[in-house]
């Protein structure tokens, strides 16, 4: 199973932008999952997801921040309101059925996250990371958007910060 969500929630710039893959700890998403958490790059330090300190959810939860982590108070919301906002994300799907219980275990997830250079409040970055994970991980398990969706709506769409 390799499955992948994204979600974009929220305005401004708090917004929440989410992109996930949900896989098996034994397959291609488990080993990028490691080689990820093995291979911190400057700015962009992969971070497990936690409700709190010694309580992760299950399937256990990789954050990639996708901006770079440049002062403490990036890194504060990214280890902090974001982090928690991902992970009770997964714990609430898993409690809702969403995920399965019995497979938790066994899959992992991998998430980036994007949080705003220009960010202050943090309770919208909690809200805001909150909602697009449970969205982008209910978009990967029912497979959204379809290809008929896609293609339907691939010529009246437009991008939101494509810039015209």
């Amino acid at each position: 199973m390799f499955l992948v969500g994204e979600a974009l929630v929220g305005e401004g710039n708090e917004v929440a932008h989410i992109d996930l893959v949900i896989g098996e700890k034994e397959g291609p998403v488990g080993a990028a999952f490691a080689t990820a958490l093995a291979t911190p790059t400057s700015g962009h330090i992969p971070l497990l997801a936690v409700i709190a300190p010694n309580l992760q959810p299950k399937p256990v939860t990789l954050i990639i921040p996708k901006v770079d982590m440049k002062n403490m108070k990036q890194s504060t919301q990214m280890f902090g309101p974001a982090q928690e906002a991902v992970a009770r994300a997964v714990a609430d799907s898993v409690a809702e059925g969403v995920i399965p219980k019995g497979r938790a275990e066994d899959l992992c997830i991998i998430c980036g996250v994007f949080i705003h250079p220009a960010a202050e409040d943090n309770k919208k970055i909690y809200e805001n990371n909150y909602a697009a994970t449970k969205l982008a991980i209910k978009r990967a398990f029912a497979k959204e958007p379809s290809v008929d969706e896609v293609l339907s709506k691939k010529d009246v769409t437009k991008h939101p910060f494509r810039g015209f």
